[in-house]
Formats: C-alpha cells, structure tokens, sequence
C-alpha cells in the first residue's frame, strides 16, 4: 500500500570458499552456442532469441494444479510420506517423449502442505541410476543434519527419513530440491524441485482469494525431445533454456470472473534465468522467501532472480486477457549469445465479463516482523570470476574472498543465536543470487556507485540477488548448530566453487 514501482525480490547477501578451477575442454567448442567470438569475450553479450530449431511446445492450456503429496499418517499434527526421485517421461512437444528426472514420477514434484507445529517425516528415495543425490529444504528452519546437505548424499538405491519439526512462525513458501556436490545443476535443470508450502494456523490473507501456486522451471529441448547437456556457455552463465514453464507448461491459461482478487505464490525454480515480471493487473506484494510482510505493498514489476519467492495479491479488475509477461533485465553475460529475456508470455489469465462475488479486502497489516538486534560480528565476503586461456582449455573461476569451495574446509565459525553483519561485495561480471541454509536474514542496506540505500520493505529472506558492483549488508543469525552451507545459487557456480560451510557451535 506504499511505494509503487520496481520492487526487487532480492536484497543481497554473502559467500565464502576456496579457489575453484574448472577445466573445460575447448575441443569442438564451434558446435556450442554462442562461442564463436570465444577470444574476446563481450561481458554484455547480445540479445539472441530461441533458436532457429528450438520446438514449438504448445499454449494456451489450462492452468495445471500441482498434486498435492498423500499425508500417510493419521495422528494429528504430523505429516508423514515418501518421495522418490526416479527417471520418468514428460510430454513437452507433441509426439515426443522426454526422459526426465521427476519426484514420485513428475516434475514439478508433489506439492507438499503442512501447517506450522507439526511434524514432518519424509522417507526419500533415491532411484536415480549411478548418482547420489539429497533433499535441501530449501529455506526451512530445519537441523543441520535434516536440511539435505552435500556432506549427507544418499547413495542411488538408497533411502533416508528426514524428521524435523516446523515451530511457531514458520509458515512461507519454501521448496525443495536436490543438492548433491558436483551433480545439483543437472538434476534440477531434469526435473527435480517441489513446493513445500508451511501454513499458518490463521491465516490474514482471506481464504476466498484462493492459494495458486506458479512454479517457473526452464527447459532446452533437442530435436529429439531430449534434453542435452551443459554446454560451456551455461558454466560460464549458468543454464539458461529456450522455454520458461510453468507448473511444467507453456503460457498456460487461467479463467476468472472481472473483480477478482487472486493470491499468487511465484517461485524461480530454473538453474539461472532473471526473471523481471510484470501482470497486465494491479499487483500487491504480501510476502518473500521467509514468509507475509508487515503490510502489502504496491508493485508495477518485480525480479525474481534463481530460488526466490514472492507471494503477490493480484486483482483482475477489467474484463479481458490479462497476461503475466517478462520484462528485460541485464544481469550480465558472459560470451555472445545472451538470451532474450524481454517480451515472453508466462500465463495468461481470461478475465471474463461477470463478475466476482463480493470478496473481503486485504488487510492494512500482516503481521509483525522484528528487527534482528544489532550484530556483534561483521565478515565481509567477495564475489570475484577469473578465467584463463591456453590453445587447447579454458580455467573458470567462480570465488568467494579468492576461494572455491572445499568440502574438507570451514570457511565460517559463528555461534548460535549471534547475530552477525554480511557484507557481500559483488567484483563478478555479472548478478549472483546468493542463499545461505537453515535460516532467514534481514536485508538493511544497498550500496552501488556511492549510493546507499535501504530496502523498499523489512522482510525475511534466504536468497538474495547481488548485482554486479553492489554491495549488499544483511543481518543473520543461525538458531541451530551444526553445518550450513552458503552458496550463489545459478547452480552452475555453485558447482564451479561458489559455495562455503558455515559451521553453527552451540
């Protein structure tokens, strides 16, 4: 209800590792995209639409309702199921069969739905031939040892129950996808990542709004129907497809009558796509990654860079189609061949000419947000790229403070319960969204050429976009002990080196 404009989902925040090196072999680099001005690198790139054999995927569908996974238990208060992650058949163009990994056979995974208070027990499957793999609660407050780190990878045929309670003031809109060491990027860019919505037990937003989901996923499709691998273009920038879905398809298409209010739950589930979006409708940003805001607040467009989350309140208030469209956003480009993110259609809402009954009005306020106190330790962390070439390679660096992650080092020692400063310094060439597990933190500060400024709301974040040559502050504090990681989440760096471990002392 204040501020009108462009609200960025993102606040910022920070990272820590040693230095990775990756070595890509250059060997029939002519055949990948935009590589043939591989030796002076254009960091802007050029805008460059769907390639010229890229499928036609159908349009116009109807909205499709993620299922909701099965509770298994009977007793009150606890939430008990399975997820298997497994190869399966997705039909993306007519005809073709596309070999997928999906969670319990589909992708997006099973929505999962439980309440603040309870508990949740997930027995989770790995049939994924020859590769390990982990559930990551991606933001939940749940233990060390509960979130799906890469330290805790579960072999393929094998199983593992996580067990963790949701406590009091947990509801939000998380999500949950693999996050084993060296295998992340591919298993998520074939499917694998799920809605985990916590509700709370009242609820301010008004049950006749409805709850929609929309979770964004990006998908490369090879003549065949398959999907082919990263080239050396997507390490460099992170992968990023020919086709935005949503819920697993195609601009589909949604009916409401004229005046109706509808809340929305966006999620940016692909590897590395910057989604700047815009609704032909008023919109009201109610809440992040962490949960409802204090108060809504007005929006003409928002970004959602990669594993962010915005809930919107979205009132359809002239009859009409009424569409959900991306804006252009440079995040920067490594190469040529910078997609063209501006002027795609992601759904398309029919506002028909009867009107809506009656609905309540959303309320001036949410609920309340306190400030975290002031923090007793600042760290300060540096997100630098390097790259060198030879006649035959390429070394990619992707570094936080000069270091690529390690899987035997600590990068962090903080205690629980300690509120700490992050400052996350971006010296990259492009955007990096950063997510740090097992907690939310507050954004206080932006700085970029000289100028600070301070957030358009308080809001309790996991993921963050940090543009190139900004510097975000952020308060955190860790209520868990244990090992965390810190990571850019375009999961192609993270897999390069962008990722440190937080080790949380009681």
């Amino acid at each position: 209800m204040h501020r009108r404009g462009f609200l960025a989902a993102g606040l910022a925040t920070v990272f820590v590792s040693r230095r990775a090196i990756a070595q890509m072999k250059m060997d029939g680099m002519d055949d990948m995209p935009g590589m043939d001005d591989m030796p002076g690198m254009d960091m802007g790139g050029n805008d460059m639409a769907a390639p010229k054999n890229a499928l036609m995927l159908p349009e116009g569908e109807p909205l499709r309702q993620l299922p909701l996974l099965v509770n298994e238990a009977n007793t009150p208060g606890l939430f008990r199921a399975k997820l298997t992650a497994e190869p399966a058949t997705a039909r993306f163009a007519a005809g073709l069969d596309t070999p997928i990994l999906g969670y319990n056979g589909m992708s997006p995974g099973p929505l999962i739905e439980a309440v603040e208070g309870d508990r949740v027990e997930i027995t989770f499957a790995n049939r994924i031939p020859g590769e390990a793999s982990t559930l990551h609660w991606h933001g939940m407050p749940v233990p060390a040892d509960q979130d799906g780190n890469p330290m805790d990878p579960v072999a393929t045929a094998g199983d593992r129950t996580y067990s963790f309670e949701l406590p009091e003031g947990s509801a939000a809109a998380y999500w949950y996808h693999p996050h084993p060491h060296g295998k992340t990027a591919e298993q998520v860019y074939r499917g694998l990542a799920g809605v985990f919505l916590v509700k709370p037990k009242v609820d301010p937003i008004p049950a006749e709004y409805g709850d929609t989901v929309l979770v964004f996923t990006d998908l490369r499709l090879a003549a065949d129907g398959t999907m082919p691998d990263n080239t050396m273009v997507d390490l460099m920038n992170g992968r990023v497809g020919d086709h935005v879905l949503v819920n697993g398809q195609k601009n589909p298409a949604l009916t409401v009558p004229f005046g109706t209010k509808r809340r929305f739950r966006l999620y940016n589930a692909t590897n590395a796509r910057f989604l700047r979006l815009s609704f032909e409708a008023s919109m009201m940003v109610v809440g992040t990654d962490g949960g409802l805001l204090e108060a809504p607040i007005e929006a003409d467009e928002i970004l959602l860079s990669p594993a962010e989350r915005l809930e919107l309140i979205v009132t359809f208030d002239k009859p009409g189609p009424a569409t959900l469209y991306t804006l252009d956003y440079d995040r920067g480009w490594m190469g040529a061949g910078r997609p063209a993110d501006a002027g795609l259609t992601l759904l398309t809402v029919n506002v028909s000419e009867t009107p809506a009954e009656p609905l309540p009005p959303l309320p001036d306020r949410l609920r309340p947000i306190a400030q975290l106190n002031a923090p007793v330790v600042s760290r300060r962390f540096v997100f630098t790229e390097t790259m060198t070439m030879t006649a035959t390679n390429m070394e990619m660096g992707f570094l936080i403070n000069g270091a690529a992650f390690d899987m035997g080092r600590i990068d962090v020692v903080s205690k629980a319960g300690q509120v700490e400063l992050w400052e996350i310094v971006n010296k990259a060439d492009m955007d990096h969204p950063f997510h740090v597990h097992g907690t939310q933190f507050q954004v206080i500060e932006h700085e970029r050429d000289g100028q600070v400024s301070k957030p358009a709301y308080l809001a309790w974040k996991d993921t963050v976009n940090v543009a190139r040559g900004e510097t975000v502050r952020l308060l955190l504090r860790q209520d868990r002990p244990g090992l965390r990681m810190f990571h850019c989440h375009i999961l192609e760096h993270e897999q390069l080196g962008m990722m440190g471990i937080v080790d949380v002392q009681a």
